[in-house]
Parts: structure tokens; sequence; C-alpha cells
């Protein structure tokens, strides 16, 4: 399957509010190897999201929680296309704090991805350009 077909198959996935927690969501966790039991779905889940994607399209994956994980993954590229990694830093360039999501589009000053984790939910969102730390090119696994 096309990583962002696969990608858009669970917009709209969202946190459930309060004690109880999203299964799909907890899914994401065990899918790439962690223990969806003993988490929430308030951990912050976009790298497992994302991990979950492009495992389950056969393409390469971080397996890690972290966003800056994926700086590791694939092959830098200065033109995204549709589908690429995009990861951004948060808080500050130099933390190790970030974001993680799958290229949509750019325009001067925002690029849209589409991510998991994004208001709670699986959804398209505009970050500043600035903030952008690479966009990566993912490749299919053998």
């Amino acid at each position: 399957m096309n990583i962002i077909t696969k990608a858009l198959s669970e917009y709209g996935v969202k946190e459930t509010v309060g004690s109880k927690d999203n299964l799909r969501i907890l899914n994401y966790f065990n899918e790439i190897g962690f223990d969806g039991s003993k988490l929430k779905d308030e951990t912050a889940w976009c790298s497992a999201y994302s991990n979950w994607v492009a495992k389950t399209s056969g393409y390469q994956y971080s397996g890690k929680l972290t966003a800056r994980s994926w700086l590791r993954i694939g092959t830098s590229t200065s033109t995204p296309k549709v589908g690429d990694i995009v990861v951004f830093w948060r808080e500050s360039p130099s933390s190790w704090k970030g974001h993680v999501g799958f290229f949509i589009k750019a325009t001067k000053n925002y690029v849209y991805v589409l991510g998991g984790n994004q208001r709670n939910m699986v959804c398209i969102k505009a970050y500043p350009k600035h903030r952008v730390l690479d966009y990566r090119e993912l490749t299919r696994v053998k």
C-alpha cells in the first residue's frame, strides 16, 4: 500500500478523553514493539503513528518513540514529495524534543503535515517552515 494512503486511512483517530484510552493508538505502540498496555493514549505518539504507517506500508522506520529518531532514517531531501517524512524541532533547535509527520505540501511560510498527536488526533496541520530540521525520503524494505 502507498504510504500516504495508509497514513490517510487513520485520519480522525483521536485520543479518548478521561481515564479510558483509544485502543487504536495503543496498537500503534504494540505494532512497533512497545507494550501499549503500559502506555496511555496521552503518551506522545507522533513517532509511534509514523512508525506504524511506515512499517505496515513496507517502508523503513525508526522503531523509536522520539521524533528526532527519524533524522537517521531514509535520505535527506531538499525537495520533499507527498508522503516524505518531516522532522521538526520543539522548544528549541538543540532540544531533544520534536515532532514528526508526513509531508503534504509547503507554502512560503508553512509546511503541512499529516501526523499523529496533532490536536490529539491524526490530522493535517500547518507548522512554521523555520522549525523544520529535515525532510526525509523513505525507501521500501525489500
